[in-house]
């Protein structure tokens, strides 16, 4: 799927390069470009290039991870289960970095690290859910079985994440904006420049995430290689242990 555009394994490829550029471009603005002051707000906003494209992100590896889940269920290669999970682990990155980015944004706006607003809660639960999908997948010794249960699990996994943290907190109460009658951001006055900036910073993290993802990828098929060279065969006499 990724592989046609990103398949030079040049340290110098052109997105590699394109994605340093618009990130040097959105850390640089983000900090020094102008931003409309709200009340509340204020200088914080500036974390909207930051704090959503990680969601963003993190929402389309989800979804990368999910299509070669199926591609896994319909050709049960070992290419399309590493590809899965890599993309998973990314995804979950991002999330990470997505809470930790919005925590900081809640205590400079609603004065705590941490509420009961839906929307966290959710996406707490949503990161959880794929923390279990990464343990199942490495407790099960036999690769095949392993595979084939996370894929099933992640896809499953995936559409409850989305009414997680996109659907049930537009039916509740919620601070987060967008949410419970909130305005969304789309409703500031978001000049041309913060466009620019807001966009250049989405399309330059997901892109640092492919970079990292393809090479997680290989290191794991890596990995997968000298396990299958290293491995000694078991037989009964060593099953035995000592």
């Amino acid at each position: 799927m990724f592989q046609p555009l990103f398949r030079h394994s040049s340290p110098f490829a052109w997105w590699k390069l394109l994605s340093f550029v618009l990130l040097l471009y959105a850390c640089v603005m983000g900090f020094l470009g102008n931003v409309p002051r709200l009340a509340i707000l204020n200088e914080t906003i500036r974390n909207l290039y930051f704090h959503v494209p990680m969601w963003f992100s993190m929402t389309l590896f989800l979804f990368v991870s999910v299509l070669y889940s199926i591609a896994y269920l319909r050709n049960p290669s070992l290419r399309n289960d590493t590809i899965s999970y890599s993309f998973a682990v990314s995804g979950m990155w991002f999330g990470i970095l997505g809470i930790l980015t919005g925590m900081l944004w809640a205590k400079f706006t609603w004065g705590t690290w941490w509420t009961k607003d839906p929307k966290l809660n959710a996406a707490a639960i949503g990161l959880l859910m794929y923390v279990a999908y990464m343990i199942l997948r490495n407790a099960v010794e036999d690769l095949d079985k392993s595979a084939r249960i996370a894929s099933i699990y992640n896809i499953f996994a995936f559409p409850i994440f989305i009414a997680l943290i996109y659907i049930m907190p537009r039916l509740t109460d919620s601070l987060h904006p967008g949410n419970g009658g909130n305005p969304g951001f789309n409703t500031y006055d978001r000049d041309r420049e913060m466009n620019l900036i807001f966009y250049s910073s989405i399309i330059g993290f997901m892109l640092l995430g492919v970079w990292m993802t393809t090479l997680y990828i290989r290191l794991q098929e890596w990995k997968n290689k000298k396990d299958l060279y290293t491995k000694e065969p078991v037989t009964h006499e060593s099953s035995l242990g000592n």
